[in-house]
């Protein structure tokens, strides 16, 4: 279920710090330029939808029961995940295993992204950007979807970059690349946002927890944990794990070939 009553408009269309905005069949989207590099945003309107996975969803986890979440603001997130070339430009380095400019920095500790975020901000403070909330990404990674992935019941390697030796309700097998992909190489779901399912996990925002039920208004998690969510599964990961409704818990201090994460903006 989800509930968009009208359509909202950002209150500020092209903001100050934009570089290039327009809109397309996906929505509104804006664009910062650094270095020469160049990271776009769609704008993901409020709304409210479903989280989680139903009882019935075919190989589910615990990923938590189905609750309502109305999310009361909109918010832009980036259409990629953070390219190796925009942790260069900014960073100065590149720990990242499977080299290409346009393939996602990995190797990240959720630290690691702070540090990135907060470098950003210091230099163009209106930028305002953060991690995404984990209902947030959930609510883009949808895009207005209720099955378990945001093109339907099912995906191949047409689709999405995961481990297609190991593929989802016993559907066909497929490609397994064993590495990551350019952020754009596949494509994007109905917002226009690439690769929300497998490539590398996505650092979130939140301290993992249990879902608080049966609904909430804005969630951000609690305040303290020992884990970190990641969402959206891997290149290394089989098909179950790159559900919409997956989550996964790690430590902050965490990083490895299939962990990368993506850029939202706060309010």
């Amino acid at each position: 279920m989800y509930i968009r009553t009208h359509k909202i408009f950002p209150k500020e269309f092209p903001e100050s710090w934009a570089s290039d905005w327009g809109e397309d069949e996906f929505g509104l989207w804006m664009a910062f330029t650094y270095k020469g590099v160049r990271q776009a945003f769609r704008w993901c309107e409020p709304g409210a939808f479903m989280m989680g996975s139903p009882k019935d969803e075919p190989e589910r986890y615990s990923d938590g029961l189905q609750h309502k979440v109305t999310l009361t603001k909109g918010f832009w997130l980036a259409d990629t995940t953070v390219t190796q070339a925009l942790w260069e430009a900014v960073m100065g380095d590149n720990p990242s295993k499977f080299k290409g400019a346009e393939h996602p920095v990995e190797k990240v500790f959720w630290r690691n992204a702070q540090t990135f975020i907060d470098k950003m901000n210091s230099m163009k403070p209106t930028l305002k950007l953060c991690l995404p909330s984990e209902a947030q990404w959930e609510y883009a990674c949808r895009a207005e979807s209720v099955t378990p992935f945001c093109w339907g019941e099912q995906i191949d390697s047409t689709l999405v970059n995961f481990d297609g030796d190991r593929p989802y309700n016993s559907g066909p097998k497929s490609e397994s690349r064993r590495q990551t992909v350019a952020v754009k190489d596949l494509p994007c779901n109905d917002w226009g946002l690439h690769q929300m399912h497998g490539n590398v996990w996505e650092w979130c925002q939140d301290w993992f927890a249990d879902y608080p039920m049966p609904s909430v208004v804005d969630p951000e998690g609690p305040n303290t944990g020992d884990y970190r969510v990641l969402r959206g599964g891997s290149w290394i990961h089989y098909g179950r794990r790159c559900r919409s409704a997956y989550r996964l818990p790690d430590g902050p201090a965490r990083r490895n070939d299939c962990i990368g994460f993506r850029l939202a903006r706060g309010h």
